[in-house]
């Protein structure tokens, strides 16, 4: 672009920030702009709509059409070319709107006389605020240098609009960060809580995003980049020793940070009039929009390592770190966009509770807060921008819904619901140590699943019989490079001394498809679900699964020792897992190491095609413990990170318990012991029909055993059967109305 231009689009930014600090009223302020953008541009129309809802566009100012149509005309998200810039986050520029796609002709407005139409999105790191439009009588399309101009002053705007300077009547805009507002995402965990938000990464607030000494601002931003580079080489220095996956992380990192593209084009934004604060955002916002539209997991990673370096070098720039002064509260609701196992550990269980943007029911996340035993709430999107510091806030993780800053009537509910809660565990406690023994006298065994060391407090306070699930691999998530056999099994070793000699059934590593490990080299892969994981990847690196296998045999030190492959689809993938144990078993033996007093070796039903495995194998396998929540994803081809659909299908459909009862007829016919691990296993109905099916051995989160103890107490499960089986009889598609009305006239 030429150096007038350059020239120009300062002008227009030194005389925008004049207009700005102008004693004025939000009203009359955001119509000085339009008025100015409109004269700077030399276009005949300015118009500013804002959100006033998450589906409503407003028109909140203008400068060319008719005055009474502000606060009156609206739109819905996606309609008329300005919905449509709204909703894309893109730029529309046209010579001939009405021929457009799309097109709506607002009457009231006056615009029928404007031919040309420019319209980019006002919006800050992914959050949509609005939409700049310009319009102008004769038949042309904006210029590059025009639309630049335009997107510039949309994010100056954009920055406004976060410091309160839009302050409109009727922009929804007045009370931003004082009213309630509340985020429907989806559960990551169950569970309630109360608190005040503690922001993981609290938001960098830029003050000046117009300068007027360019050469000083790109002196700033060659400083503050060249300590970014230090801060990513010290970086790979420390992991010199690292295995050579992790390097490659860190060299991609480097990259980033040395990329000429990226500091040309911040480079230029300074040059045309924006502070160094402000162009790094300007990137940042573009690399979050990318992001948005991206649907490859490997591409979507590296624009978060893009959008981290943004973070950092603002940091630096700003010298807002990530200690802002602020005291975390006593009850604090951690609100991030996402976050990673280790720094969610390092908060422990100070946390009341996790708020996150994004996320999965699968993710690292989900995995340490339930090993935690604190509700998390996934997919609340544009938490972190709404939130401060300090802000109350209620979590209901059973619905997914987190209510910020709350009126007195939620907050009265919610507490009644927390009281109820806390009443009912009074009443689980008295029955921690009644064994699980139905009133048709079945004994259920009912375990607990864990993770980390912090879990096995829970065995004696919950009533857990024992450990049915013991995640491994959170110690290889939480880590930059693999563990050490001495490191993971000493942890081993400590986790049968605190279980006190109740059973513990180690888990080998189940990485892949959610659950990647940064150190080792990421694989490109359309369905990582269905992908190279778990079983899959230990028999393709025997090396490492000899030595988790090792490192339980060192660590149970003669006493006995439960392991189980996880997604094993096959009877090969099983003798095969089961000859890397045998190799293990022999090799500590000649070292002269105590083997397993007793040992048993099982494997996850996880993929219906275990179910169908030959007879040898159901002879063979030591145990099995039915995968409930992957298995339930397969049988119904019903992605469970998939919010549109993975609620769609029930556990109580008949197709899945009868699916269900052929597991449990082949292993009686075989003697095989048989449990089941799963969400599913913790919630009471469902718990209580999987009992009824003929499952005598559920594993669970602790929380969940005394809900699902108290109804197995009260519940014949050979009523419930017949239930169950009239149902099924009938052609319904779910026992579950059945079930609820049998339930409800006494369960037995």
């Amino acid at each position: 672009m030429s150096e007038n231009f350059q020239t120009d689009s300062r002008r227009m930014l030194g005389r925008l920030r004049e207009v700005m600090a102008e004693d004025a009223l939000g009203q009359a302020r955001l119509d000085r702009i339009t008025r100015l953008i409109a004269s700077e541009m030399q276009t005949e129309v300015c118009s500013v709509y804002l959100f006033r809802d998450a589906e409503t566009l407003e028109l909140c100012a203008t400068e060319g059409l008719k005055a009474e149509a502000v606060h009156q005309t609206r739109m819905r998200l996606g309609e008329g070319l300005v919905g449509r810039v709204a909703r894309a986050g893109h730029l529309v520029n046209t010579a001939d709107a009405p021929s457009e796609a799309g097109f709506r002709y607002m009457p009231e407005t006056g615009e029928e006389i404007y031919s040309s139409f420019a319209g980019v999105p006002i919006q800050r790191l992914g959050e949509k605020l609005g939409v700049l439009v310009v319009q102008s009588k004769t038949a042309r399309k904006y210029s590059d240098d025009e639309i630049y101009a335009l997107e510039v002053v949309a994010m100056v705007l954009a920055e406004m609009a976060e410091l309160g300077a839009f302050v409109g009547e009727g922009a929804a805009l007045s009370a931003r960060h004082t009213k309630p507002v509340v985020f429907r995402g989806a559960t990551g965990q169950e569970g309630t809580a109360e608190g005040h938000v503690w922001l993981h990464e609290p938001r960098v607030v830029i003050t000046n995003p117009i300068a007027d000494d360019p050469v000083r601002e790109s002196e700033k931003l060659r400083t503050a980049v060249e300590q970014l580079r230090v801060g990513v080489d010290a970086m790979l220095a420390d992991a010199a020793d690292g295995d050579g996956e992790q390097l490659e992380v860190l060299e991609a990192y480097r990259m980033f940070a040395n990329s000429k593209g990226w500091m040309r084009r911040m480079e230029e934004d300074i040059g045309r009039g924006l502070s160094a604060e402000a162009a790094v955002e300007k990137e940042q916002s573009a690399a979050r929009a990318r992001m948005s539209t991206v649907t490859d997991q490997y591409l979507r990673d590296r624009l978060h390592d893009l959008d981290d370096l943004s973070n950092r070098l603002l940091r630096i720039l700003t010298g807002q770190g990530r200690q802002t002064g602020a005291e975390m509260p006593a009850d604090p609701i951690l609100v991030a966009r996402n976050i990673g196992p280790a720094e969610l550990l390092d908060y422990g269980r100070s946390l009341r509770g996790v708020v996150l943007e994004e996320g999965s029911v699968g993710s690292h996340a989900a995995i340490v807060a339930r090993a935690l035993a604190i509700p998390l709430v996934i997919h609340a999107e544009r938490i972190t921008t709404e939130a401060l510091n300090g802000d109350h806030i209620l979590l209901d993780g059973d619905n997914g819904v987190a209510h910020l800053r709350p009126e007195d009537t939620v907050v009265t509910a919610f507490r009644d619901k927390i009281a109820m809660q806390a009443q009912a565990q009074e009443r689980y406690a008295s029955i921690r140590d009644t064994p699980a023994v139905t009133l048709c006298g079945e004994r259920i065994t009912l375990t607990m699943n864990a993770g980390l060391m912090a879990d096995l407090p829970s065995l004696e306070g919950s009533g857990a019989e024992g450990v049915g699930l013991f995640r491994t691999e959170l110690q290889f998530l939480i880590r930059n490079q693999m563990p050490r056999r001495s490191e993971l099994s000493a942890l081993y070793a400590r986790v049968l001394d605190a279980a006190e000699g109740k059973r513990v059934v180690f888990r080998t590593l189940d990485i892949g498809s959610d659950k990647v490990l940064s150190y080792m080299k990421p694989n490109d892969e359309p369905n990582p679900a269905l992908g190279w994981r778990a079983i899959r990847v230990g028999l393709d690196k025997p090396g490492v699964m000899r030595m988790q296998l090792q490192a339980l045999i060192r660590a149970a030190h003669g006493r006995p020792l439960t392991v189980m492959f996880p997604f094993v689809a096959q009877y090969e993938e099983y003798t095969a897992a089961r000859a890397e144990m045998d190799k293990a078993l022999e090799r500590e033996r000649i070292l002269g190491h105590p083997l397993p007093e007793t040992l048993e070796v099982g494997a996850m039903l996880e993929t219906p095609s275990l179910a169908f495995a030959p007879r040898k194998f159901f002879q063979e396998v030591g145990f099995l413990s039915i995968g409930g929540n992957d298995l339930k994803q397969f049988f119904f081809a019903a992605d469970r990170e998939n919010e549109r659909v993975r609620r769609r299908y029930d556990t109580l459909n008949v197709s899945f318990l009868t699916f269900l009862e052929g597991i449990v007829a082949r292993c009686e016919e075989t003697g095989t012991p048989l449990s089941f691990c799963g969400e599913d296993a913790g919630r009471p109905i469902e718990a209580l029909c999987l009992a009824a099916m003929g499952l005598r051995a559920l594993s669970m989160r602790p929380a969940s055993i005394g809900p699902v103890k108290h109804l197995l107490l009260r519940t014949d499960l050979k009523a419930l059967r017949g239930v169950i089986d009239t149902a099924r009889e009938s052609g319904a598609q779910s026992v579950r109305p059945a079930v609820m009305d049998f339930l409800r006239s006494g369960g037995n």
